[in-house]
């Protein structure tokens, strides 16, 4: 396995650091946030996150919707102790500095604005507001009519500098989350061949549709069986190929597992890459990031990284000039609430690991 050294970074009690304020994980004064759509897959994950967050107090949970009964979450028992409420815009901007929202296109693209003229800063775990290309956002989410001034991108270790003074954070998607980590440095370093194809074979397990039910998502429609879809026609594939400016043929599959992606990208390379060339690369690109684990040959599974906030990377160069990259995250955690709180810790100058580690 390939190792690397993460410099740069607080002691694990050292959560914040500054001018006049004390240090250690009992002296932080703790941020108020709050969360829209704690009810679904992606929202209780970020609850069980915050709920035991050195620094932070969690003021409002809330539902999808503003009728929904408030009621508890048994899954997080003796974890967080209060009740969910219906969604109340006004309450989120008077009772949290951060409000992250874990809701629908639609009802994000509502909410955010509100929330960000209300002062409040602003995590978005929805698609609503990732693509900057005005034609690329009415196709796929054509609810937003507009993005708030200062959005920006939250993949955490490309963008830690743009998310650290931002008022509103996009989340990035699951599926662009371990595409980019993967193919952003080599795009960068110019070593994929130009004119040839980038193809994306991921695969997900059934909490990545989300928590609503549907034929597809049906046990018995899931169960000992793998699907492909939306071939050409899924919004995630614009995210990439923003990420790296070129075009991607990107299949998503549904696969019989509760959580977890794998994605196999296969690209060009130019003439004399090798394993070692490849390797440097990403160290360059990700010596600072504690969350990105470069594996190299010993190819990254699903089981290495679920219930956690990782991104393993593992490749493989062959002489023709064929590159197999394999990128493997927790849907839930590094694809959606721990890189969310990830971005909130960086928003909140505090050590990127805090509350994830």
């Amino acid at each position: 396995m390939h190792t690397f050294s993460h410099t740069g970074r607080a002691p694990r009690d050292e959560v914040r650091a500054g001018p006049g304020r004390a240090t250690g994980a009992a002296a932080v004064d703790r941020a108020r946030v709050a969360i829209a759509g704690a009810t679904g897959y992606a929202g209780q994950e970020l609850l069980r996150l915050l709920a035991r967050h050195p620094a932070v107090t969690v003021t409002a949970a809330m539902s999808s919707g503003s009728t929904a009964a408030g009621r508890p979450l048994p899954a997080l028992a003796r974890v967080w102790s209060g009740d969910i409420q219906p969604l109340d815009g006004e309450l989120l901007a008077r009772e949290a500095e951060v409000v992250f929202l874990a809701l629908p296109d639609a009802a994000a693209a509502r909410q955010a604005v509100d929330l960000a003229a209300a002062g409040v800063r602003v995590i978005d775990l929805s698609g609503a507001f990732r693509l900057r290309d005005a034609a690329e956002r009415a196709r796929w989410y054509p609810e937003t009519d507009r993005l708030p001034d200062g959005v920006a991108y939250g993949l955490t270790e490309r963008e830690r500098e743009p998310i650290a003074i931002a008022r509103f954070v996009a989340n990035p998607g699951c599926y662009p989350t371990a595409a980019l980590l993967a193919l952003a440095p080599l795009a960068d370093a110019g070593i994929l061949t130009p004119g040839t194809d980038v193809v994306v074979d991921a695969k997900s397990g059934v909490s990545g549709a989300g928590k609503t039910p549907s034929e597809r998502t049906h046990f018995s429609e899931c169960h000992g069986s793998v699907s492909a879809y939306g071939v050409f026609d899924h919004r995630h594939g614009a995210e990439i190929e923003q990420g790296i400016g070129r075009s991607v043929t990107f299949v998503p599959h549904l696969v019989p597992l509760d959580r977890g992606i794998l994605e196999t990208i296969y690209v060009r390379v130019r003439p004399g890459t090798t394993s070692e060339l490849v390797e440097s690369i990403y160290q360059r690109a990700y010596e600072h990031a504690p969350f990105v684990r470069l594996v190299g040959s010993a190819l990254p599974e699903i089981k290495h990284v679920v219930h956690t906030n990782f991104c393993d990377v593992g490749w493989k160069v062959d002489a023709t000039g064929r590159a197999v990259l394999v990128s493997v995250i927790d849907n839930l955690v590094k694809g959606a609430a721990g890189q969310a709180v990830q971005n909130m810790n960086v928003m909140l100058g505090l050590d990127e690991t805090t509350g994830l580690m």
